[in-house]
């Protein structure tokens, strides 16, 4: 079997499409709003307008370019599908290859300030010992890993990882990491690839088979009769800020591309409606993402045009759903690293997900939400160290 081959790739985003994206910004039509400054009928027009002017005029991409170019990217064909993926070797005695997931409305970048201190822990004040070679790949569909076509869901993507891992990249083990998708893939190659892993580690437990029921979009179907009371008051205020996104993104993801495709202000409000509800932010979600963070990812999903295949990616999970390779007990069976980000507003009561897992390391977090690698990245080095120091 031909392995294939990675070429070198520049991440770049050419000066046509960034002045065709500022002619758009300026010559919006912004959907009249009232009675809305406590964003309860969606995001709130004066704040996504200060935003979009500060994309229009203050915002940078050539300094973004040049931070995320620092480091080497590759692009490769597994099995017809284009991925892109960042890669720095680990400074240490030892390293042991790290794959990091990201997830929606993520991109790779998200993972920015995990790079430096996973590869070169003396670096930033860490032991050599826990150094990782760090491998940040683009979920298939999403940011440079396209043109997409055909559909991927994250239990292919797994597979596909898989291979990126030990037969292009030649790792005879590896560890993996992940939030949002990037978990529910992680816990995959959990499932399927144990002996090929060192282990894992998640932000956000989950259980086996996600989506695969008749009634997808609802997340609380698991759940719902084993509470009451406050429980199940708390898990549907939950599920308010997750169910228009996942349904629409199941059950019409063409239809909203035609839309968040051709309006880049359209595509940052559903992104920044994500950001705010879902992190750990309060009132404010700049107190968890800066403006240049957040117009970096919006960016990248705009100029690679990847909005369409990475919504398609909820789709995909539904029609084709996930089918247990073994009916062992935990169902992920590798040594697992959990931390529970008690901000993330996404997750429905985690503990409930932990016996799915061979829980070798635990921790739980008092601040931080749904994306732990940009709000607390810290503290997810910390979690990802010490999952893995005993299990080189």
């Amino acid at each position: 079997m031909k392995v294939p081959m990675p070429e070198k790739f520049i991440p770049e985003i050419g000066e046509e499409v960034l002045a065709d994206l500022r002619r758009r910004l300026s010559s919006t039509r912004f959907a009249p709003d009232f009675s809305n400054a406590d964003w309860s009928y969606g995001v709130e027009a004066g704040y996504l307008k200060s935003l979009v002017e500060y994309w229009i005029d203050g915002f940078d991409w050539s300094a973004q370019a040049r931070a995320i170019n620092a480091f080497d990217h590759f692009r490769v064909m597994v099995d017809d599908v284009p991925v892109h993926y960042l890669h720095k070797r680990g400074v240490g005695s030892a390293p042991i290859p790290i794959v990091l997931t990201h997830g929606w409305p993520w991109t790779f970048w998200d993972f920015r300030d995990l790079i430096g201190p996973l590869s070169n822990p003396a670096a930033h004040g860490g032991d050599s010992v826990d150094a990782f070679d760090v491998i940040v790949p683009s979920l298939p569909g999403f940011g440079f890993s396209v043109p997409l076509r055909k559909g991927v869901n994250y239990w292919q993507t797994a597979d596909l990882w898989h291979k990126l891992m030990t037969e292009v990249l030649g790792y005879r083990r590896f560890a993996a990491h992940g939030g949002d998708w990037g978990a529910i893939v992680a816990s995959q190659l959990s499932h399927k690839y144990a002996a090929d892993l060192y282990g894992i580690h998640v932000s956000m437990p989950v259980w086996p088979g996600l989506f695969a029921g008749p009634r997808p979009y609802d997340l609380l179907g698991p759940f719902m009769s084993m509470l009451s009371g406050e429980d199940a008051e708390k898990a549907i205020a939950m599920e308010r800020r997750v169910v228009s996104h996942i349904t629409a993104h199941i059950v019409d993801p063409q239809t909203l591309s035609y839309a968040l495709h051709d309006s880049p202000v359209g595509l940052l409000a559903w992104l920044l409606e994500r950001w705010r509800a879902w992190s750990d932010c309060g009132d404010d979600v700049e107190t968890r993402f800066s403006r240049d963070a957040m117009l970096t990812n919006a960016t990248l999903y705009w100029a690679t045009e990847s909005f369409v295949t990475s919504a398609r990616f909820y789709t995909e999970a539904v029609r084709h759903p996930w089918r247990l390779t073994h009916d062992r007990t935990p169902a992920f069976e590798a040594p697992a690293g959990v931390s529970i980000f008690r901000g993330d507003r996404t997750a429905l009561f985690p503990e409930r997900n932990l016996s799915n897992y061979n829980v070798h390391y635990l921790k739980e977090r008092h601040s931080g939400g749904h994306f732990a690698a940009t709000e607390e990245p810290a503290a997810v080095v910390e979690d990802i160290r010490a999952t893995f120091r005993e299990l080189r």
